[in-house]
């Protein structure tokens, strides 16, 4: 492998130069047991039989509870939808990095690799498309992918609408009315992430997307069938099967703060791939910057904190360190569990 596109090797060996990375022999990679998340048929909660109903509700939160992730089907995001995504997220990662980089496209909020990583374990073999919904329609975003700007819209509103159900059934959990997470949310601060993780030969240290917490209430993943997300269980890393049917919901920080650690943000990464490469898009949900966030009940484990001020501790952590220390920095004294400390 002499050359990548992204320049994610040049930037590899320049951040490495006492390291010389060579062709990975599969037999190297580690083997992590594979995991299946818990399967959730969301039709349940609009069936007209309250057992059923109820049986939904808690299908969810316990998931939100035990695992911070859950797989969910009968989402409302019909395959032809998320295919006609795929294909124009393809189309859009195939250009050449220049054009990618230097063009502006989708409002200038290309990303590739890991600028502020020192070590391998902050390194992060992938390049994404990290687009503000506010922009999703600005018609001079797209330049001449025209036909990229339909399907974003109607993707990020479908999403949308599954992010705004499952926070309310999450935040009804806890005795607070249904339309709190709405109120709470703004469309200025969520976004819609493309992702692409390029074939990644060399090195099995180097992953995709970085150990970390999602710094939102929830986050909704759109993957393919390569595979390659990991989180942690029981103290140990899981690999998550992909399902064709199924869009993976998973817990943010945020919501684990709200619900008084109710609900669990967990660590998770993705893993290269050395033949294949892997596509994905995610949705986060999040508050507008002043919203407070505090808990739902007291004593509280969390002392409170606004979106802003929270998303600039983390910004200034990484800067400084390459390290997301994430809640454990808004812990009340004396209460609640450390976080292992997390990378963004």
């Amino acid at each position: 492998m002499t050359n990548s596109d992204p320049p994610l090797l040049n930037h590899y060996r320049a951040l490495f130069s006492s390291h010389s990375p060579q062709l990975d022999d599969p037999k190297n990679r580690l083997v992590v047991e594979e995991c299946q998340l818990p399967l959730i048929d969301l039709s349940g909660l609009s069936n007209h039989d309250e057992t059923v109903r109820r049986a939904c509700v808690a299908a969810i939160c316990g998931a939100s509870s035990e695992w911070g992730f859950f797989q969910v089907l009968n989402h409302g995001i019909s395959p032809q939808l998320v295919e006609k995504m795929r294909s124009e997220q393809v189309k859009l990662f195939k250009i050449p990095f220049e054009r990618k980089a230097s063009f502006g496209l989708l409002n200038n909020s290309y990303r590739w690799g890991s600028p502020r990583a020192t070590c391998p374990k902050q390194f992060s073999w992938s390049e994404a498309f990290h687009v503000p919904l506010t922009k999703v329609s600005d018609e001079a975003c797209y330049g001449e992918f025209i036909s990229l700007r339909a399907v974003m819209i109607e993707f990020a509103a479908a999403m949308s609408k599954l992010a705004g159900l499952l926070g309310s059934v999450l935040t009804a959990n806890l005795g607070h009315g249904k339309e709190v997470i709405k109120n709470l949310c703004d469309e200025g601060t969520c976004f819609l992430r493309l992702n692409h993780y390029p074939a990644c030969p060399i090195s099995p240290e180097i992953l995709g997307l970085v150990r970390h917490t999602d710094s939102d209430f929830l986050t909704i993943l759109c993957q393919d069938q390569v595979g390659g997300l990991q989180l942690m269980k029981d103290s140990k890393w899981v690999t998550v099967k992909p399902n064709r049917d199924a869009l993976i919901v998973n817990i943010g920080d945020l919501f684990q703060a709200w619900s008084n650690g109710v609900y669990k943000s967990v660590e998770h990464k993705v893993v290269t791939n050395a033949k294949m490469e892997r596509y994905s898009i995610a949705y986060f949900l999040c508050p507008s910057y002043d919203s407070s966030i505090g808990s739902f009940k007291e004593p509280s484990i969390y002392r409170k904190f606004t979106f802003r001020e929270y998303r600039d501790q983390v910004q200034e952590d990484v800067r400084k360190t390459g390290y997301k220390v994430g809640l454990p920095r808004f812990l009340v004294s004396g209460r609640g569990d450390l976080l292992t400390g997390s990378m963004e």
